[in-house]
């Protein structure tokens, strides 16, 4: 059976199309009509600018809990990291599920229709496994589709707290002991329609180097993403050069994780070979800008690694907000804040790092445009609210980038699924209650 749904405007990459038509079959559109004046009879009509979905590529659902409360005072990572702890000890795989289910919902509602969820917390606190080793990974996935939308578990191996140290009191729920003992959990994970698996490895300071190359060999033998933080901290790169006399990224190059399936998350603080390193393997970089500035990490060199062959995508990691739009705006406003020049990506290609490589950083290289054959999956913003009334239609990709928020997301469709409809959420409709009902369960 065919849907088809009439986009009042539509971006369609590079520019912005008035009246388009989408037929939709099977979770996937099957054509794109353009230059379609009105409605066709029995048509889905969305109003507003309607762009691919969106792909939140980073993302710690659990931290969703620490939203203001961590805001208080001041501190570097590091002390707000004893914040992070604290909520990851009172998971359990109940608790992570209700939350990360209002968790992905919010992101339904801010137009996100896919998910890199980085997964660390595996076990329970005292180091146990449950019943079932993957209960925790199993629960963001169940969440996941009762929110609507798709999910990357990049299942992450974590085990020590530091070059040549075991894993601290917080950390012993996040270790499998070995990486070998990683992988083999991590082989009964199984995909679904909604979910696919990938790997993560945390930070070279959590995975001793002999045990890298056994996680991006798993990752080699499944075409899988592996994502990895990479030098979010000058205090890890010093830690590095101590420990193996090279920097992070020369550590994993060297241990075989570079290479067209990794995403290092952050890329903050590089040297030029860094840079060169990352863009000759065609590693992605996977910027968090509003948690970047929230923990005070720095800017990072977004500009001259895509310059090197680095594909850029987009998150919001600790979740201080849940906004790809301002993930994409922050990206170039920092940028300018850097060179003190202006316009270094267009809108078009803004849009683009939040959308289609986002997706495939996350192994979902069949979404993220509004093409026959891609998934039907899709967002539409308004054009007439205080943010977005104004300017021309045909500028509706800048008006997403530099005007619009996730306030402004009327609609998400998942699979040719309404997800989000008129600014609310079609299979979990309070989400702000089920958020503060999972956050104050955190809390007792």
């Amino acid at each position: 059976m065919t849907r088809t749904y009439w986009l009042e405007h539509a971006w369609l990459d590079p520019v912005v199309e008035q009246g388009v038509a989408l037929d939709v079959a099977d979770g996937r559109i099957t054509a794109v009509r353009t230059d379609v004046g009105t409605p066709p009879a029995g048509a889905e009509i969305l109003r507003g600018l309607t762009l691919p979905g969106l792909a939140n590529a980073h993302s710690h659902a659990f931290h969703r809990a620490l939203r203001s409360t961590v805001q208080v005072g001041s501190g570097t990572f590091w002390t707000w990291r004893e914040g992070m702890y604290a909520v990851a000890d009172r998971l359990t795989p109940e608790t992570y599920h209700a939350l990360a289910r209002a968790v992905y919902a919010e992101m339904a509602l801010a137009g996100v229709t896919a998910v890199g969820e980085f997964h660390y917390v595996h076990h329970a606190p005292d180091g146990t496994r449950y019943a079932d080793p993957n209960a925790m990974g199993e629960a963001l996935i169940d969440a996941a589709a009762e929110a609507g939308i798709r999910i990357t578990l990049l299942d992450a191996t974590y085990l020590s707290s530091g070059f040549g140290q075991p894993p601290n009191a917080h950390q012993i729920r996040f270790s499998d002991g070995t990486a070998d003992a990683w992988a083999e959990r991590c082989s009964v994970l199984k995909e679904r329609d909604h979910a696919r698996i990938g790997a993560a490895i945390h930070s070279v300071r959590a995975v001793p180097a002999g045990e890298l190359a056994t996680v991006a060999r798993w990752a080699e033998e499944r075409r899988a993403p592996l994502h990895v933080h990479l030098s979010e901290q000058t205090a890890e790169n010093d830690a590095c050069q101590k420990a193996h006399g090279r920097t992070p990224t020369r550590l994993l190059a060297d241990h075989g994780v570079l290479g067209p399936r990794t995403t290092g998350v952050h890329n903050t603080h590089l040297t030029d070979e860094d840079i060169r390193l990352i863009g000759s393997t065609g590693t992605g970089t996977c910027m968090c800008p509003t948690t970047e500035r929230d923990l005070a990490d720095g800017i990072g060199p977004a500009k001259a690694l895509q310059a090197a062959g680095s594909p850029l995508s987009l998150g919001s990691d600790s979740h201080a907000v849940i906004d790809l739009l301002e993930e994409a705006r922050a990206m170039e406003l920092n940028e300018r804040l850097r060179t003190r020049t202006r316009g270094h990506w267009t809108a078009a290609a803004l849009l683009r790092a939040a959308s289609e490589d986002g997706h495939a950083a996350l192994g979902w290289q069949d979404a993220g445009v509004l093409e026959p054959g891609a998934l039907a999956d899709f967002t539409t913003i308004a054009l007439d609210s205080v943010r977005t009334a104004g300017p021309l239609p045909r500028q509706g990709a800048e008006t997403a980038v530099f005007a619009a928020t996730a306030a402004d997301v009327r609609h998400t469709v998942v699979g040719g699924r309404h997800v989000v409809r008129d600014g609310v959420h079609t299979l979990l409709p309070d989400v702000p209650r089920a958020l503060a009902d999972a956050v104050e369960a955190l809390r007792a």
